[in-house]
């Protein structure tokens, strides 16, 4: 491959690479929406939202690094006649970036995770607590407020 054939295929490559993080950064911005619902009120219309449009997001983004994949093995072969180039300097600090943000999203989820785990043990131990309470209202009922039937045993009685 010549000079010329490697710096216009870096050029498509970068162009793509800037599409992906064009995309991370999109979905970083899903995973701040998903950690800020963790705490709102309940909305299953704006989750399945996040969802979807994430789905969208990483159904494109597999996609684009398919097609990338040979790209980068041609590239990667003439790293060596590359390095000098500004360019090439540039794409290399990009995939820096995509790296950044693809940790960032990775961190917001396992947030967002632990904030619902820990919801999850809250909504257990309250239904627990309920329904101990229930239990012990319901003894307390049956001893404060008698069955007919024992009311009338001792209506005859006295």
């Amino acid at each position: 491959m010549t000079f010329a054939d490697l710096s216009t295929l870096l050029s498509q490559y970068r162009a793509a690479v800037e599409a992906q993080i064009g995309m991370l950064e999109q979905l970083r911005e899903l995973a701040h929406r998903g950690r800020e619902q963790v705490h709102a009120p309940f909305r299953p219309d704006s989750v399945h939202q996040v969802i979807d449009e994430r789905d969208r997001l990483m159904t494109t983004l597999v996609a684009l690094e398919s097609e990338l994949t040979p790209i980068r093995q041609t590239l990667a072969t003439a790293r060596d006649q590359l390095l000098h180039l500004v360019e090439y300097r540039e794409v290399v600090e990009l995939h820096r970036r995509g790296l950044q943000l693809v940790e960032e999203v990775v961190r917001n989820d396992e947030d967002s995770r632990n904030a619902l785990r820990e919801a999850e043990l809250l909504r257990r131990t309250t239904a627990e607590a309920l329904e101990r309470s229930e239990s012990t209202l319901a003894a307390y009922r049956r001893v404060v407020m008698p069955t007919a039937a024992a009311a009338t045993l001792v209506n005859r009685k006295g």
